[in-house]
């Protein structure tokens, strides 16, 4: 019944523009699409085939009598759903350009996130390493300066004792005062 219509609206379609035709009321539309089924269906197969022999004429007037029995509205309805689609499909590959610019966007923020946590990464282990090394020279530095005090003491120590040793001798040394006569 389908394939009867959608050939029906073929033959619609494709048939040329005649001289209009007063509309018809929508009940009237229907009953010549009736007539037109019941006359095809009454047709007389060819002989070793599917085929049926129809008048052709009375066909055509037909269909061009519904083609101009049709409401302007229906076309306009037609007109409105291929506008309807036509638009569907733009707002539907704008939406896909959307969603992929939004994935390269979000690979390229993750791929940043990722190469910033990576020189975070790096810039720590960095900070430990110069951290350590600090720390090694200011003990090397310690030790240094403690053996050059341990040896300045010990410099000293030594001057305190010839200071000590050399006042000692001086106190020693000193010639008894001669005595005087009274």
């Amino acid at each position: 019944m389908t394939e009867e219509r959608d050939f029906v609206e073929e033959q619609i379609e494709q048939a040329p523009a005649t001289a209009p035709v007063p509309p018809a009321e929508p009940e009237d539309v229907l009953d010549m699409i009736d007539d037109l089924l019941v006359h095809l269906h009454e047709a007389k197969s060819m002989p070793l085939s599917s085929n049926a022999l129809v008048d052709r004429e009375l066909f055509l007037d037909r269909l061009e009598r519904i083609r101009a029995s049709l409401p302007d509205e229906l076309r306009a309805a037609r007109w409105m759903v291929r506008e309807r689609e036509a638009f569907i499909a733009r707002t539907n590959e704008k939406a896909r350009e959307i969603v992929t610019k939004a994935r390269e966007e979000a690979d390229r923020l993750v791929s940043e996130h990722n190469i910033v946590a990576e020189a975070v990464e790096e810039a720590n282990i960095l900070v430990r390493r110069a951290e350590g090394e600090a720390r090694r020279i200011r003990l090397e530095a310690e030790d240094l300066i403690e053996k050059s005090l341990q040896k300045a003491e010990s410099t000293l120590a030594g001057l305190m004792a010839e200071i000590q040793r050399a006042r000692a001798e001086l106190h020693e040394a000193r010639p008894k005062p001669p005595e005087v006569p009274l």
